[in-house]
């Protein structure tokens, strides 16, 4: 009875789609077939097999016999920052300590995401280390991260956590997730009892694979959250005491060496001046010429002859 059921369901929503203009999309068809018919038939097809039962009204209305239900941790992911001043030639050396720090930890426990430096001999210096540790271990790292720097000679300046609650979005991306596993099992279970016409196992098999592409992308997400939760991001700055040994003629250097970019400007500057103004110059003393030459021509005209 429930197949049938399910069946006729299928052949209205087939005999409502095809009376619908042509000019309906694909997306209303495909929603109406996964949302009005695929789910409908397939929460009446049978459970898959190990599926627990459904709760008896008895059952429901003694909330008594129900077990506690543990409150779930939450689940925060954590970002770490950490700056410290120290010399400009000993940047580079404790960014490998700390970077070497990391790896002997083991890949489970702690990786480098990027390491950066810049800054010239006579330049400010700046590095950048990013990496993620294991949630647990975040804090002693960090410790370890403090004193190693302490060693090198240097000083923290700044630091700061962060954290992000993340339970309630990986609570309803499991619950969501779930929720398509069930439907998905469902519609193939419809789909290999093969009963119905080639129109309705199309629209059943369009239904399979838009539930499967939401599920793919719920599992990512989940993935995504859960490692930023079980892995702490770790940012490690350093930034150097001064601007080193030739700080002094720093700006001098800077002077000097901006004198050509200067000139090249005036000459360049110089020479959209002359493109402008010498054609118009060169009209103008043809224009005056002319003028010269007709008032010399009258001039003499009036002129009475010897």
């Amino acid at each position: 009875m429930a197949v049938r059921r399910s069946l006729f369901f299928v052949s209205a929503a087939a005999i409502a789609l095809a009376a619908c203009s042509e000019g309906e999309t694909y997306e209303s068809v495909e929603r109406l077939t996964t949302a009005d018919v695929t789910e409908e038939a397939a929460m009446e097809a049978p459970p898959p097999p190990g599926a627990p039962e459904a709760m008896t009204d008895e059952a429901e209305g003694d909330t008594s016999a129900l077990p506690d239900i543990p409150a779930a941790a939450p689940k925060i992911a954590y970002v770490y920052a950490y700056g410290f001043r120290v010399p400009r030639e000993d940047i580079a050396p404790l960014q490998e300590r700390h970077a070497d720090m990391c790896i002997q930890l083991g890949p489970l426990t702690c990786q480098v995401r990027s390491l950066q430096q810049n800054g010239a001999e006579d330049d400010y210096g700046y590095g950048e280390l990013q990496i993620s540790v294991a949630a647990d271990k975040a804090r002693e790292f960090g410790r370890d991260l403090v004193a190693a720097t302490e060693t090198a000679g240097g000083d923290q300046v700044s630091s700061s956590i962060e954290g992000e609650d993340l339970s309630k979005q990986i609570v309803d991306t499991e619950a969501r997730l779930r929720s398509r596993e069930v439907l998905r099992d469902r519609l193939m279970e419809v789909l290999r009892t093969r009963k119905g016409s080639v129109q309705e196992l199309v629209e059943a098999e369009r239904g399979v694979a838009q539930v499967n592409e939401e599920i793919d992308q719920a599992r990512s997400w989940l993935q995504e959250m859960r490692g930023r939760v079980a892995y702490s991001r770790v940012t490690v700055t350093y930034q150097s005491e001064t601007a080193g040994p030739g700080g002094f003629f720093e700006p001098i250097r800077k002077a000097i060496g901006s004198i050509g970019p200067v000139a090249g400007t005036v000459i360049g500057g110089l020479i959209l001046l002359l493109t402008i103004f010498v054609p118009i110059g060169l009209v103008g003393y043809g224009i005056w010429l002319l003028i010269r030459r007709l008032r010399r021509r009258d001039r003499d005209e009036a002129t009475p002859a010897d």
